[in-house]
């Protein structure tokens, strides 16, 4: 396909943005780098307290059971919110030089992707000196890190497009992310919907993604077929129609910026 061709020919630029990205995040910051492992230990004491102390949470070493699904849905939020704004942040590159325009949003997903990597392992080493152990299905673990990443993709090339023409997108994903956030078994077990609304949960593609990291990772056995069915056909479609949504909208980038 050309798009490949075109990612390959200027794979050293979309390197460089990368680069760019995760050194401007935390210019100025004293503790520079070390904000990609903070931020989600800091989330992670917060929602600790409010749900196992507050709410009282009855789920065995919930902070464990919060930290494997926080880090993917970091991931997920950041790359929707950051990525929606992506083309137009780079607005006066798109006006100088040609290059694929994809790479954008491409650019946002790897920097993240890069910074959930890094923050997994944070995950396994607190998983190990919790007790609670690792096994054989931790081998899945790369299989749903990159079924994620192509869902996430199609999804931020949608949404880096659209806030292109429709600028208050990025305002209303924020409030979005919010309500996603509790509409996804995060905080709470999956188990404790009832089976007649279980199904709507579902059509949350976030919801098999999560099931599947809790599966491998915290109750340590092999996810349902279904999960990886589900993640795999979500991620598929929404490649495939980000792909073509941003094709289209692309042509008339410049003129609109």
């Amino acid at each position: 396909m050309r798009i490949l061709k075109e990612l390959y020919d200027y794979r050293e630029m979309l390197s460089n943005l990368v680069k760019k990205d995760l050194k401007v995040r935390y210019k100025g910051s004293v503790l520079g780098f070390l904000w990609t492992f903070l931020n989600p230990l800091l989330q992670l004491v917060v929602y600790t307290i409010v749900f196992s102390t507050i709410m009282k949470v009855d789920i065995d070493k919930f902070y464990i059971y919060l930290f494997i699904y926080l880090i993917p849905w970091l991931f997920f939020s950041t790359c929707i919110q950051a990525g929606s704004t992506s083309i137009l942040m780079n607005k006066d590159l798109i006006k100088k030089i040609y290059f694929p325009r994809v790479i954008l949003p491409i650019s946002t997903v790897n920097s993240a992707f890069m910074n959930m990597f890094y923050s997994m392992i944070v995950v396994l080493l607190t998983i190990l000196l919790s007790g609670l152990g690792i096994s054989k299905y931790i081998l899945l673990l790369p299989v749903v890190m990159m079924l994620q990443y192509i869902l996430v993709l199609g999804m931020t090339c949608i949404f880096s497009a659209l806030n292109v023409y429709f600028r208050d997108l990025e305002y209303i994903l924020n409030i979005i992310m919010m309500m996603w956030f509790y509409l996804t078994p995060i905080v709470y077990s999956i188990d404790m919907i009832p089976d007649k609304y279980r199904g709507i949960f579902f059509l949350n593609p976030m919801t098999s993604i999560i099931i599947f990291y809790r599966e491998i990772l915290y109750y340590k056995r092999m996810p349902s077929f279904s999960y990886f069915g589900g993640i795999f056909i979500y991620g598929i479609f929404m490649i495939i129609i980000g792909y073509f949504i941003f094709e289209k909208l692309q042509k008339n980038f410049a003129e609109e910026l």
